[in-house]
């Protein structure tokens, strides 16, 4: 295949990932925005396939690998469930932060055994990539661990860790700079940089609690796409440059965003250790109250003597898998002339658009789906709320309690509605670590079971009304 029309292929390409992002800007497009990005990303393989660089025998080494992976990735679509895609996207970005790590050292010790030394901008990419790739990996790994509960969730800290780190940047900082300075490549010092990088990546994210691993997977799925930007420097690549600068800076912009939804800075997220269970001042008149609880029939015989409801769903939801058993409640509901609306949270679940997706899922029509600054004028004119498995996003105390770490955070005003109904296993504290007061207001009754079959048996009691 000739060189030019390889180029227009990877122009074509990137084309495709941006229009993708575009797409995906909305729920009414993302899956089209998911198609297209998949278009993008075929004819960026069949150009390099097409390469005339590429030596028949890697030509099918690649070609056989390119059906294992899609293999692999048609299987785990399929069998992994919605509230496992967190981990997923850790584990398949750190596969790619590898991937990185493995062009830069294939790149290095080529020009070593060759004796030949890299232009600088090559040599300055390769480096970069190569640490950046490594600590992504290594990083999204343990990301994995937390999230997969193969590791705990809580920050894993140890006396001096901070100042380890430091050291660990200084150090990587310095044989950077050696391999760039230095005439000639030696190979010990680079295999050296890309250790200390995957150390670094460990001990960097295993202080940092499961309830901030959404926003540590993003962060790394930033680096990644900034190691691969900086390997299609390395390879000359113009998909993969483009591609990766977009990945990058998206990937920062979801990153800070997230951060703003939870009102914390990146670096109180990074280095604040929150995630473990704390005592907090809390409020004094809830001293010693216990939760009303309800039975199922209650919770149906309030929403039907409601006028209006609004359903907030959380991570109970996500778990039990019951978002078409409350869009069957919510129609029932509709049936019989209750307005109904959908309250979502900007860091409800695991990862941002985690409840959008849920309730897609389910074919909940987007326009009864409504946003944090959209509801919560509402509230007080709403008769009955129902919260589903959510717990920090509703917490009152992040308006007054400062010792808590969720304190300011934007939350939903639901406290503020008539009635609360709140669907949970137990009273057990969300992923901050933090008592939810919101379960001994006087206006809050709690229905204690797994959501889907307390949802399930809620819309089956609605028949009697």
């Amino acid at each position: 295949m000739n060189r030019d029309w390889i180029d227009v292929a990877y122009l074509a390409a990137a084309v495709c990932f941006i229009l993708s992002l575009k797409l995906m800007n909305s729920p009414v497009t993302a899956r089209k925005g998911n198609w297209v990005a998949m278009g993008g990303m075929a004819a960026a393989l069949l150009a390099t396939m097409l390469n005339p660089a590429i030596k028949p025998g890697n030509l099918a080494l690649i070609a056989i690998l390119v059906v294992l992976g899609a293999a692999a990735a048609v299987w785990s679509g399929r069998k992994i469930q919605m509230t496992a895609v967190p981990q997923m996207v850790a584990l398949l970005n750190g596969l790619g932060g590898g991937a990185v790590t493995l062009v830069a050292l294939y790149e290095f010790l080529e020009a070593s055994n060759a004796g030949i030394t890299p232009e600088p901008i090559q040599r300055v990419t390769t480096v970069l990539s190569a640490i950046i790739g490594s600590v992504s990996f290594s990083g999204s790994l343990i990301a994995f661990g937390k999230l997969q509960e193969i590791l705990p969730g809580r920050p894993l800290t140890f006396k001096g860790q901070q100042f380890l780190n430091m050291l660990l940047v200084v150090v990587l900082a310095g044989m950077a700079v050696g391999l760039l300075t230095v005439q000639g490549s030696s190979v010990p010092l680079f295999a050296g940089l890309v250790t200390l990088a995957l150390v670094l990546g460990v001990s960097g994210v295993l202080p940092i609690g499961g309830a901030d691993m959404p926003v540590v997977i993003s962060l790394l799925n930033s680096f990644t796409g900034c190691a691969a930007g900086l390997a299609g420097f390395v390879l000359m690549n113009t998909a993969l440059l483009i591609g990766g600068g977009l990945v990058g800076a998206s990937g920062l912009i979801l990153t800070l965003q997230m951060c703003t939804a939870m009102n914390r800075t990146l670096g109180n997220v990074l280095f604040g250790a929150v995630g473990s269970v704390i005592a907090s001042s809390g409020n004094s008149a809830l001293a010693g109250r216990q939760p009303k609880s309800y039975s199922v029939e209650d919770a149906a015989i309030l929403l039907t003597n409601a006028n209006s409801v609004v359903i907030v769903p959380g991570y109970g939801m996500a778990v039990a898998q019951a978002q078409h058993q409350v869009k069957e409640m919510a129609a029932k509901l509709m049936a019989i002339g209750i307005d109904v609306k959908y309250a979502v949270h900007p860091v409800a679940g695991r990862m941002p658009g985690h409840m959008n997706v849920l309730l897609a899922e389910a074919d909940v029509p987007y326009d009864q789906l409504y946003e944090l600054e959209q509801i919560n004028p509402l509230f007080p004119e709403t008769d009955v709320v129902l919260v589903i498995g959510a717990n920090d996003v509703v917490n009152p105390a992040a308006r007054y309690d400062k010792s808590s770490p969720i304190y300011g955070m934007p939350i939903l005003d639901v406290d503020k509605a008539k009635t609360v109904i709140v669907c949970k296993r137990g009273m057990s504290p969300g992923f901050a670590g933090v008592e939810n007061e919101l379960f001994l207001l006087d206006n809050t009754v709690m229905v204690f079971g797994n959501a889907k079959t307390t949802i399930s048996k809620i819309a089956t009691a609605l028949d009697s009304y």
